[in-house]
């Protein structure tokens, strides 16, 4: 009874003692908990890894639309949050790796999801429905739809012309749905500098309206809310693969 009594004692002098602490000193420590949280919030987000939404076709079959991605920088980029600001690090891409990018013709633009198919200092070319490298068809097993030059009036920039050598610091992207993908087949390569990461891990898949991700907060909230009444939009074989 007495361990009890003293129990209940040393509970009513923290109480009384943390009323007497005063509000500022109180709203002071609530400023400096939260400033770690978002400076460690920051640090993740800028050096270690991003979440990112797929919002067209253009990588079908392999990333659908609604697609909810875990972005790894390590190694690739570092940057400020919600800045444009960003810097280049140490690794870079493989032949047929995906990767997220700034769009080199327009980096205001969301960011982009290919895959690489042409390395710096090789010569890519685009024939009989097929992409060839140094004069050698690449195989691809991921592809959707057939492999096309694009027509001269279809350029968004004046890269050049196929063959194409691929200048140093450079890599051609291509999505796998070749029919439905705006890639570099169009605007040329992606300088390394705008290479911001690579998908690691899909956490969630929503079949839900396209416009529910392409900026529209209004669809999304309700595609998030449709999921909840109706699990059945969830794509639940697609959550936590890895690539």
């Amino acid at each position: 009874m007495k361990a009890d009594a003293i129990k209940v004692n040393k509970k009513r002098e923290a109480v009384a003692s943390e009323a007497h602490v005063p509000m500022s000193s109180r709203v002071k420590s609530e400023i400096i908990a939260w400033f770690w949280v978002i400076l460690a919030f920051m640090l993740i987000n800028g050096t270690l890894g991003q979440a990112r939404v797929i919002p067209s076709g253009s990588m079908e079959n392999t990333l659908l639309i609604g697609d909810h991605l875990i972005m790894s920088r390590v190694g690739y980029d570092a940057g400020i949050p919600f800045t444009n600001w960003h810097v280049p690090l140490w690794r870079n891409p493989h032949r047929q790796q995906i990767i997220i990018f700034k769009p080199p013709f327009d980096p205001t633009q969301p960011d982009y999801v290919k895959r690489v198919i042409g390395l710096p200092g090789e010569t890519v070319d685009v024939k009989d429905g097929a992409v060839w490298i140094n004069g050698k068809k690449l195989e691809e097993n991921y592809t959707l739809g057939r492999t096309e030059a694009p027509r001269a009036d279809q350029l968004m920039t004046q890269y050049g012309s196929l063959p194409y050598k691929i200048p140093d610091n450079c890599y051609w992207a291509m999505g796998d749905n070749r029919e439905n993908s705006q890639d570099s087949r169009y605007w040329g390569c992606v300088p390394r500098n705008d290479i911001i990461g690579t998908p690691v891990l899909i956490y969630m898949s929503l079949d839900a309206p396209r416009d529910a991700w392409n900026g529209n907060i209004a669809d999304r909230f309700l595609a998030y809310a449709n999921a909840i009444i109706h699990p059945g939009t969830i794509r639940w074989r697609r959550l936590f693969h890895v690539f």
